[in-house]
């Protein structure tokens, strides 16, 4: 048997060597335009679908009971857009493009969008401990450590001076304990008064004086232009730790409270079941609507879970709840997705559920 063999000639081989060549070009050229979009900012921010957590491992009580299912929290994933993600999440379900101003604050950076959102979560936390212990007859008190600076207002005089996450502790040789006090206090204040601030920016204490001024949209009304929030710490029995520091916002509220009840009592609640859920939690177990539920459902269908939380807003036919279920029934989900108000009611659903099988 003989082989036959085509042999190119010198121009044959020199046109393949040209071809390859540029493809090479090509494809280097394609990769370098591609590096160089992931690098544009456009004004807007992608949001979608994230994952769910398993509570057990992010929150610990001293001496707590274990559980056959679980709680978990849900999340989606945001980032601020480029040219690639913006063209992905046009062609993508449950992808979302929101213009900046949806997300952050006017003249907010995101550093101070992300402390903000650190912030937040705080104080979820400090309110779903509160809920679970008294609810557990457990021991809840507080110890207040400052203001904390929650926004800042352009081209009002605080804005020289304070940063968003600094603490203020002493106004005018005055301590405060909460917002409200310190709010009290400035509106005795006129036009042109100076105040002492006495505040900590990264661990290192620091003073600075404040003039107060109109507010350009309400002349009427003097300040400093800063919003705040009250700083405290919760000291409970037994102890708890909770290892949330890479998670934002006040969503997972009504998930933690949740957890945190079942390893306090004896009783496990959660039957055996995968639960997920979100809705912010006050004092008062109070559950509030969150956004990005239609991600949230789609995280928690893809993580298998048997029951999903909602946020009802008291049978508002706009809410969470509401959104949920068409996302349900669009992505045809097996998942159980029941509406929730307060943290009295999750108990309560859960206390009237049989044993998973």
């Amino acid at each position: 048997m003989y082989r036959k063999y085509r042999l190119l000639s010198k121009s044959g081989r020199r046109q393949i060597g040209l071809k390859s060549r540029a493809i090479i070009r090509a494809t280097i050229l394609v990769a370098i335009i591609i590096l160089i979009m992931t690098f544009i900012k456009l004004p807007y921010y992608v949001t979608q679908p994230g994952m769910t957590s398993e509570l057990e491992s992010i929150i610990e009580v001293e001496n707590g009971f274990k559980e056959e299912g679980s709680f978990s929290l849900t999340t989606i994933r945001f980032g601020r857009a480029n040219p690639l993600t913006y063209m992905w999440a046009k062609l993508h379900d449950f992808y979302y493009i929101h213009p900046l101003e949806e997300i952050r604050r006017e003249e907010e950076t995101d550093e101070e969008y992300y402390k903000r959102q650190l912030h937040l979560m705080e104080g979820s936390q400090e309110s779903a401990i509160t809920v679970a212990y008294k609810k557990a007859n457990k021991k809840v008190s507080y110890t207040f450590h400052g203001i904390y600076v929650d926004g800042i207002v352009k081209d009002m005089p605080a804005a020289s001076v304070l940063q968003v996450g600094d603490r203020i502790y002493k106004v005018d040789k005055k301590e405060f304990q909460t917002a409200d006090e310190f709010i009290e206090y400035v509106t005795t204040k006129k036009a042109g008064e100076e105040l002492a601030i006495t505040y900590e920016r990264d661990g290192e204490q620091r003073t600075g004086k404040i003039k107060m001024a109109p507010f350009k949209n309400k002349p009427e009304k003097v300040g400093i232009g800063i919003s705040l929030l009250t700083d405290r710490k919760i000291d409970v029995e037994p102890d708890i730790t909770l290892n949330t520091e890479d998670i934002g916002g006040p969503s997972a509220g009504l998930m933690m409270s949740l957890e945190i009840y079942n390893q306090l009592t004896e009783m496990d609640i959660t039957r055996g079941y995968k639960i997920a859920g979100t809705g912010t939690i006050n004092e008062a177990g109070e559950v509030g609507p969150i956004g990005g539920i239609a991600q949230k459902i789609v995280a928690a269908d893809n993580a298998g879970i048997d029951i999903f939380f909602a946020p009802n807003e008291n049978n508002s036919s706009t809410s969470n709840y509401q959104e949920a279920l068409q996302t349900g029934k669009q992505i045809k989900t097996d998942m159980k997705i029941i509406p929730i108000d307060t943290f009295e009611e999750a108990v309560d659903y859960l206390l009237h559920l049989k044993e998973k099988g």
